[in-house]
């Protein structure tokens, strides 16, 4: 069953990538693809020439013929300088096609990886997925690369051994061997000894390195994997030394490369084997003719210049026949980084057809009727593997309404906001909201891209999408107008502003946005009570006709929503077993103020 998951990993692979060259691939696939097989030929006319002018040459020597000898010393370098000219062309078609293939088949998947939230959904279900960023960049590099040298090193091979196999039949004719009082007569002695040189050579390299793709797809994985471990030290520097967390996370970076050691030294056992193989044939290749044509040579039915011919085509032939012993290490990269590249386009596959299918319980999306904003009608959650986290939620929200969301830890709070985003698509019923307006989310931890502060700010609008008086105002009403000054500053600003500023960012963007319908997850969690206060007044004073629904814990909230529901955690899936108004905005705020008042007056009575 492995074998046979292998197989059709690569055929995977393959029913992606050759869309290159289809109907809606790439302008240039096909012109570049025929002009780099017009280049091979060319190239391997040019070493038939010069095949021919070394045997000229050396008949030359050997006839001592000077004018022939300044003649074709005269024709070699336009001779070189002609086949080095088509050989560089070739690099640069060659790469060509790699380059372009590869950005058509990056581009495509990244669409596929980006649409619909899927690489967030990847993270929820099972599959050989893991670390999608390696098998974008690296792996996609390697499996795109590596094909286009393969099937022209082939189509060279094969063109390079049909013509200069001619070569040696004809040159090398028949060899007559005396045994025991009998003559043995071999057609196409040199030719017989070429295949047979190369059967073995290439028998010999497939079976000593038999286990190569094995230990070269496990070496791409461990050092994914380690990557992946040091990208979440980075990622996560300021927790672990804030923790005193290093010497554990150094423990955890030393198993893991424990790991790749391990990996790389069986690597280097299968490298050393196939080398063995590798170079002793290109050490033994060039004598082999020699030896061959010695004795034809001493008897005078072989010229000098026969012999060198015939050495230089048997090297040629057995070049073009050990193909595979050259290129078995490649080829057994190629085939780890493109199953792991088909692996995520199979998990992919499963996203898309979970989409499109009618049998699997999905959470629907539409549009409400009349006023309604936002409505949830018997909105069931669930997991990958069917185990409801919500069940059957009934919630109409009107506009202008600001309804909080509240609940114990772990009652699906969080799990009903994305599903509301439509990222957590698993359950059942329908989420709808009022046709034509614009829904904006605030996560808990908001996402600070690279760049400058300007697109910070902007996010998830290009950086120019606004004028600086706009990104100053927001800005300021948010508490950053520090930060003005260095809007155009290019910084980790992930790692620069606290928990705290962030979520004001994120204020400021939902201001520049100015959305109809706002999802707040926890949005001020990393905010005092009096910031936290402040946001809230301002985000109501700003945005007073906009549709609130807020997921958070403290109590203090309530008082800037006007209407609350409680989800509690049951065996089978949360359930709401609450739906209250709350009293208005300012008059709720007013006797929360008296009641602080008179508690602090009674703190104060001895």
């Amino acid at each position: 069953m492995e074998d046979a998951r292998k197989a059709y990993l690569i055929r995977r692979f393959w029913i992606s990538g050759r869309e290159y060259w289809g109907r809606n691939g790439d302008r240039l696939a096909w012109a570049s693809s025929i002009g780099l097989l017009l280049l091979i030929a060319i190239n391997v006319a040019f070493q038939y020439g010069i095949n021919v002018w070394n045997r000229g040459l050396f008949d030359a020597i050997e006839q001592r013929n000077a004018s022939t000898v300044y003649f074709l010393g005269a024709v070699f370098p336009p001779l070189v300088l002609g086949c080095v000219a088509v050989v560089t062309i070739q690099v640069y078609v060659r790469m060509l096609i790699q380059r372009r293939w590869r950005s058509w088949l990056t581009k495509a998947l990244i669409a596929r990886w980006l649409a619909n939230g899927r690489y967030y959904q990847l993270n929820l279900i099972g599959g050989d997925h893991q670390n999608p960023e390696a098998r974008l960049s690296e792996d996609m590099r390697i499996a795109t690369e590596s094909p286009v040298d393969f099937v022209a090193g082939v189509i060279a091979a094969f063109v390079s051994a049909s013509t200069f196999i001619v070569v040696l039949w004809t040159i090398g004719g028949a060899l007559r061997l005396p045994i025991a009082g009998m003559t043995i007569t071999i057609p196409g002695f040199l030719v017989v000894t070429a295949v047979i040189y190369a059967l073995v050579t290439s028998g010999s390299i497939t079976f000593i390195g038999r286990r190569f793709v094995r230990v070269s797809e496990a070496k791409n994985q461990v050092e994914a994997e380690f990557r992946y471990t040091l990208t979440r030290v980075r990622e996560n520097g300021e927790s672990i030394a804030l923790l005193g967390g290093e010497e554990e996370e150094r423990n955890d970076l030393d198993t893991t490369f424990a790991s790749v050691r391990q990996q790389w030294r069986l690597l280097a056992h299968q490298h050393m084997r196939t080398t063995l193989v590798s170079h002793g044939s290109m050490l033994i290749a060039p004598v082999v003719p020699v030896l061959l044509c010695a004795p034809k040579f001493l008897d005078g039915s072989m010229t000098l210049g026969q012999v060198m011919q015939a050495a230089s085509a048997f090297t040629i032939v057995q070049s073009a026949f050990g193909w595979l012993v050259d290129n078995y290490p490649r080829l057994a990269d190629w085939n780890a980084s493109a199953r792991r590249v088909a692996s995520l386009m199979m998990s992919l596959d499963g996203l898309e057809n979970a989409e499109k299918s009618q049998s699997l319980d999905r959470i629907k999306r539409g549009e409400t009727e009349g006023e309604t904003m936002l409505s949830l009608n018997d909105v069931s959650v669930a997991l990958g593997d069917g185990t409801a986290v919500v069940k059957e939620t009934q919630v109409e929200v009107g506009p202008g309404e600001r309804v909080l969301v509240a609940g114990e830890s772990g009652s699906g709070k969080s799990t009903l906001v994305r599903a509301i985003a439509g990222l957590w698509p698993w359950g059942g019923g329908s989420v709808n909201f009022h046709p034509g307006k614009q829904l904006f989310m605030l996560p808990q931890r908001p996402y600070i891209p690279s760049g400058t502060l300007r697109r910070a700010v902007s996010y998830p609008q290009p950086a120019d999408s606004h004028t600086e008086d706009e990104l100053q105002t927001a800005l300021e009403k948010v508490g950053l107008g520090h930060l003005i000054e260095k809007i155009e500053e290019d910084a980790p600003w992930d790692h620069t502003l606290s928990g705290g500023e962030k979520q004001r960012l994120a204020f400021a963007r939902l201001l520049l946005n100015d959305p109809d319908i706002i999802v707040l997850d926890e949005a001020t969690s990393a905010l005092d009570e009096k910031t936290q206060d402040k946001i809230m007044e301002m985000l109501i004073d700003e945005l007073p006709d906009a549709t609130i629904v807020s997921v958070a814990h403290r109590a203090e909230l309530e008082a800037f929503h006007s209407r609350k529901i409680t989800l509690e955690k049951r065996e089978g899936g949360a359930r709401l077993v609450s739906d209250v108004d709350l009293a208005p905005y300012r008059k709720q705020r007013n006797v929360l103020t008296k009641l602080t008042k008179y508690s602090r007056k009674l703190k104060k009575v001895p």
